[in-house]
């Protein structure tokens, strides 16, 4: 083949080759004017090969990064820009040198909108995880008021002389018994009761509906014991050594003696096993039942050698949920630069922070929180009006908030009702049982007015706008 031959060849296949990346490439000689564009590049702007190939760079991308190249001489990596927003690109510039003569230079960009919107997406789940995960520490706000107290007992619980006890812990739901069992379970660590990387066990006891299922994940199995079963461990082998949190314990009525075997022996036994194995756990029962009533007397007695009640959110006093309010905002604050590192300085009108700490919340501190971080989203700005801005500061208003400020006033609730009555607060939130039934309303083809009336019926009084503003949310994350 001769040569002419073999270059046109050799030309013709890098062409073609360079056509099939999956990125944008662009030649330039020493004026920026385009002597090689590949189909990513032109479809980038909507152009033909042709209609480029022969024309300045800036025709078709005013902050092409080559043009440093041609002024610099010298390759430009890793460099983000925007071309036509939403558009960003990841630009990597090189000069073109032929025998040590400057030639001109070319580019190898990408596309990484999705990437980056993917990566928002997986910043906003994990600043919610964090946000809405329970509290492990709370050190700064239950030195106050009625906790103040009860923190006291709580290290008594691990802390005694006679050794560390069992204990039970009652309240409403949202109260902070989960909280409270991580700080007895952190000051175990600290005094040294436990060690440094002991166990925390949870189980939400609640979801044993089958007392053999139940007595398997507490007691673990041997290979055999029944059809399926494997070795496995249980939950006390799991919690060995540290802590087990029996959370929701008033519905293990269907395995109690079983638990009462394992704590008065010190030792469990697999299902299906004849081998008993020494455990060293120290058992925390959480409830928002009184378990005196509900446990055997001999259980009870075993695990209510300490017993704490947590008072509801509304026996607090302004103090507590004042602490309460900044410790939600501060962290709120803190989501945001590890998720994005930006400053971010929350403000609350003084109107606004007066119907947060006033409103009645029905499920306790989990509820304030949740508002508190709903009113703080509301009053964002969206991630793309942010820019490459490293500090903002936003601005909560009553109108943020997900609930009607006049219906929580203690003014409203003292002239409409009497002394005798308790006002009945109505459902503003859209808790995850609440957001399902506008879901299956709305694949019926439902309307968000017709969804609202329909919640009406049900007791939940969502405004049509709420959900309307949920579903655009709803729809918009699945897709």
């Amino acid at each position: 083949m001769p040569l002419t031959q073999d270059l046109f060849f050799a030309s013709h296949l890098a062409s073609q080759m360079l056509d099939h990346t999956n990125d944008g490439i662009n030649v330039v000689d020493t004026n920026g004017v385009l002597v090689y564009v590949n189909n990513i590049s032109a479809n980038y702007v909507n152009q033909t090969r042709e209609n480029m190939i022969g024309k300045h760079i800036s025709h078709f991308y005013p902050d092409a990064v080559l043009l440093t190249v041609l002024e610099n001489q010298r390759p430009v990596l890793d460099k983000k820009i925007h071309l036509v927003p939403p558009n960003k690109y990841v630009v990597n510039s090189y000069p073109i040198f032929l025998d040590g003569v400057f030639m001109g230079a070319y580019s190898i960009f990408q596309d990484v909108q999705e990437i980056d919107r993917l990566n928002s997406k997986i910043k906003h789940l994990e600043m919610q995880v964090s946000l809405s995960k329970p509290e492990a520490d709370y050190q700064h706000v239950v030195h106050m008021g009625t906790m103040q107290n009860i923190y006291k007992q709580a290290k008594k619980i691990v802390g005694s002389l006679g050794g560390p006890r069992h204990s039970i812990i009652t309240g409403e739901s949202g109260t902070g018994k989960t909280m409270l069992a991580n700080l007895i379970y952190n000051y175990a660590k600290e005094i040294g009761v436990i060690s440094k990387n002991a166990p925390f066990i949870e189980i939400n006891c609640a979801q044993f509906t089958n007392p053999d299922i139940a007595a398997m994940e507490i007691f673990g199995s041997v290979e055999g014991a029944y059809t399926g079963s494997k070795k496995r461990k249980g939950l006390f082998e799991q919690a060995n050594g540290g802590i087990l949190f029996l959370d929701e314990a008033h519905t293990i009525e269907n395995y109690q003696n079983l638990l009462l075997k394992a704590i008065e022996s010190g030792k469990i036994r697999r299902i299906g096993d004849t081998k008993e194995i020494d455990i060293n756990v120290i058992v925390i029962a959480a409830s928002t039942k009184n378990l005196h009533e509900v446990f055997l007397p001999e259980l009870y007695q075993r695990l209510g050698q300490y017993e704490m009640h947590l008072p509801a959110l509304r026996e607090r006093s302004l103090e507590e949920k004042e602490n309460l309010f900044r410790h939600f905002v501060t962290k709120y604050e803190n989501a945001v630069w590890e998720a994005r590192h930006i400053q971010y300085h929350v403000l609350f009108t003084p109107e606004a922070k007066y119907a947060i700490l006033h409103a009645v919340y029905p499920r306790n501190i989990r509820q304030m929180r949740d508002v508190i971080n709903y009113s703080i989203d509301a009053s964002s700005p969206l991630i793309e009006d942010i820019g490459e801005k490293t500090e903002i500061t936003t601005v909560v208003e009553t109108k943020h908030i997900p609930f009607d400020v006049s219906e929580h006033t203690p003014a409203q609730s003292s002239a409409s009702h009497t002394a005798t009555e308790k006002p009945t607060p109505k459902t503003n939130i859209i808790t995850e049982e609440i957001a399902e039934q506008i879901r299956q309303a709305y694949q019926k083809g439902y309307g968000a007015r017709k969804i609202a009336h329909h919640l009406e019926e049900m007791g939940f009084y969502i405004p049509y706008y709420k959900v309307a503003y949920f579903l655009k949310k709803d729809c918009s994350s699945k897709n």
